[in-house]
């Protein structure tokens, strides 16, 4: 089962945090380091999470990534986080100013699992906040809600499915709809507590 230690958590911050400086300052995207471990060229969906730090309170800068592993984890924590800090439609570009005021944070996802249930309301018993990340789909419409999201925001199951319908751009009662898939996905998270501070895995379970 591929899992991530702490270290290696570390890495992939740094990492993100590298790429994301040296594209503020020289349009260039970094190479994967040359001391990158085989288990980061597996191919993993993954997210990066920009925040950024007024005193103590913090507040989303940029959150981009892949939800299925369609490259390897090290170029996609790149790409992740340059477009995170640059490319995030809610926000505008990040400025070299705004990294010392910035903490990162990275979710590798396991490959997202469909949810089957032969009635919709069953929905709500296949899925555990604090372990589980979802995703809505609807023909184009595609919302995902990072596992993280229900934890902060203290939603139930069913609350869950409903914003991460309105992530996607349908009404919240869509999940109970013939037509829309839910899939279902859990995250190996690692975020710096402050701008430049120490790294911890996240344990949501501790949090919920």
């Amino acid at each position: 089962m591929f899992d991530l230690a702490l270290e290696e958590g570390e890495f992939l911050i740094s990492l993100a945090k590298n790429a994301v400086k040296t594209f503020l300052y020289s349009r260039q995207t970094v190479e994967p380091p040359k001391d990158t471990i085989p288990k980061f060229y597996e191919k993993c969906g993954v997210f990066v999470t920009i925040n950024s730090f007024n005193g103590s309170e913090k507040a989303l800068r940029g959150c981009i990534g892949y939800p299925y592993g369609t490259s390897s984890l090290v170029d996609a924590v790149i790409n992740s986080a340059i477009n995170a800090a640059t490319s995030d439609p809610r926000f505008p570009s990040m400025t070299v100013d705004e990294l010392d005021k910035c903490a990162f944070e990275i979710s590798v996802l396991t490959p997202p699992e469909l949810i089957q249930a032969d009635n919709p309301k069953k929905y709500v018993h296949q899925i555990r906040v604090g372990h589980d990340g979802l995703i809505v789909e609807k023909g184009y419409n595609i919302g995902l809600l990072l596992p993280q999201v229900p934890v902060e925001w203290k939603w139930c199951e069913e609350e869950f499915l409903c914003q991460c319908c309105m992530k996607a751009g349908l009404s919240p009662d869509s999940w109970l709809t013939k037509g829309v898939k839910i899939y279902r996905f859990a995250a190996i998270i690692f975020e710096e507590q402050t701008p430049n501070g120490k790294v911890k895995r996240l344990n949501l379970n501790q949090q919920n």
